[in-house]
Parts: structure tokens; C-alpha cells; sequence
């Protein structure tokens, strides 16, 4: 009886160690952190510590000349191309943020706009909600059905 009863107790603590995240309410972001790498900027990495070690087998002699200057060689290209990669990454980005700035402020009114009329904005805090939300993911106040006018 006390092996049911503390076998019941250790699945009930794995299930809520596993839910834990759903009934605090964390969710992942779908946005890229500046933390992050990309892929061009870890194909940057691995190119650069590639040859690293290469430089390093060949100066303690475990590779010799013929092949060191081939895999330099091949290595480098590599590392070359995710150099630009990045590079144009980068280029991309800024151009972007430019285009970002310039109508920024008039598309973030647009959308608090669209999500007080929606109800999916939280009026107590001004958090901003995913579609179908119920309650603020920021304070858990109830939100306003769709159809519901704002106060004010």
C-alpha cells in the first residue's frame, strides 16, 4: 500500500514538474534574441576554430605539409563565404531597421489600435496579447471580449 501510495506521489510530482511551465504561463519567444547565433554566424565559428586546429596540427607535427596546405586552403574558403554570409546578414539587418524606424512609430499605434479593438490589448497594463487571448499575459487580468467597447 505505502509503494502505491508514494509510486502515485512520485508520478504527480514528475506530471506538475513537467506542466510547470504551462501553469506559469512561460512560452517560448518565435523572435530571435541578440544572443543568438545564425547560421551563417555559427558556420563562421566552426570555420575559424576548424582552422585553428589545423594551424595547431600542423605546428606539433601531426599533420604534414601537403595536407596542411590543403585543408587550409579548404577551410579558408569556408570561412571566407560565412564571412560574407555574415557580412551580408548584417547589411540586410540594417537596411532593415532603417525601413523599421521610419514607420515604426506609426505601425505600433496601428497595432495597439487593432488589439484595443479586437480586445486582445490589456486595458489595465497596455500589454498587447496574442489573438484568442482571455487574460493578460502581463498582469492576468481579464480581457475584454472582441465585441466589447473600450473605456474611455
Amino acid at each position: 500500500m505505502a509503494l502505491i501510495v508514494g509510486a502515485a506521489l512520485l508520478t504527480g510530482g514528475v506530471i506538475l514538474y513537467i506542466l510547470l511551465p504551462v501553469i506559469q504561463g512561460r512560452f517560448a519567444s518565435l523572435e530571435r534574441s541578440e544572443d543568438e547565433l545564425t547560421e551563417s554566424e555559427a558556420k563562421k565559428r566552426v570555420s575559424l576554430l576548424a582552422l585553428r586546429d589545423v594551424e595547431y596540427d600542423f605546428a606539433t607535427g601531426k599533420l604534414d605539409e601537403r595536407d596542411y596546405k590543403e585543408l587550409k586552403g579548404e577551410i579558408s574558403r569556408e570561412a571566407l563565404a560565412a564571412l560574407r554570409e555574415v557580412e551580408a546578414e548584417s547589411e540586410r539587418r540594417r537596411g532593415g531597421a532603417a525601413a523599421e524606424r521610419a514607420g515604426g512609430i506609426e505601425a505600433d499605434i496601428a497595432a495597439v489600435r487593432e488589439g484595443l479593438r479586437t480586445g486582445t490589448t490589456c486595458h489595465s497594463c497596455g500589454h498587447m496579447n496574442a489573438d484568442g487571448s482571455h487574460f493578460c499575459a502581463n498582469c492576468g487580468a481579464q480581457l475584454p471580449a472582441a465585441t466589447e467597447t473600450p473605456p474611455g
